[in-house]
């Protein structure tokens, strides 16, 4: 299994044969993918820095694609003339909205979580991996913000993160925000702790690599399973 840092909250993971998983490409150089291997796109949801109308140029004849969206990108008629979304581009999306199953090719499965904040968050199971991105399913804790709203967000965090728990997962993209200071750990903190990960990219630091050793700083149980994204384009193998 391969992973390509592209920017933010993009990756691009290969998992042999089985399937490229493209998650939330919005900028950054996309590897080339090998021929004739089946493409999954995901963008977790609407906002810029996870979506571009640029994903279905993929779309383009030399390999079977499947396009995988939080149910807050919506396809009408006015955004695909937008977007140029050709309709056999069209058909080959599928909304999903949290909590929901789906098998976009043989031997591929993907579930759903609901995201704290728009769209959901993405687990696919092929090839003998598993793979989580997070989207914007985060621990988010702002210090203006009412007392009572940051207690309404980590409530539901927990309860959307619940399906997870005990869950093996081979390697999971996870928000380490530094815009949220030290409260930025906590989500990755609880999803570790959570799920039995393997190993964790940290991903939507705004160019903030360093963001990630001082959350290893807090939390030092955590290195074996860290793996810290310093530059885009890199390259990860597991």
């Amino acid at each position: 299994m391969r992973a390509s840092f592209l920017e933010h909250s993009g990756f691009l993971v290969e998992i042999g044969d089985s399937a490229a998983l493209l998650f939330d490409w919005w900028k950054g150089e996309l590897p080339v993918i090998g021929p004739g291997v089946p493409l999954l796109v995901f963008a977790s949801h609407r906002h810029e820095d996870h979506f571009n109308p640029k994903i279905f140029s993929l779309d383009d004849g030399s390999r079977d694609v499947r396009f995988l969206l939080g149910k807050d990108v919506k396809l009408t008629p006015r955004n695909q003339e937008r977007w140029g979304l050709l309709e056999k581009s069209a058909e080959k999306c599928i909304s999903l909205g949290g909590n929901c199953q789906t098998e976009p090719l043989p031997g591929v499965k993907v579930e759903t979580l609901t995201s704290t904040d728009e769209g959901v968050a993405f687990l696919v199971s092929t090839g003998g991996k598993s793979v989580f991105h997070a989207g914007d399913l985060n621990w988010w804790h702002w210090e203006g913000e009412d007392w009572s709203w940051n207690r309404n967000m980590e409530a539901n965090f927990k309860r959307y993160t619940a399906p997870l728990k005990g869950r093996r997962i081979d390697l999971a993209m996870l928000p380490l925000d530094p815009r949220l200071g030290e409260a930025g750990f906590w989500g990755p903190k609880y999803f570790l702790e959570l799920a039995d990960i393997s190993h964790f990219l940290p991903m939507h630091q705004w160019g903030d690599y360093s963001y990630t050793i001082r959350f290893l700083e807090k939390n030092p149980a955590f290195a074996s399973r860290t793996v810290p994204v310093t530059k885009p384009g890199q390259i990860f193998n597991f």
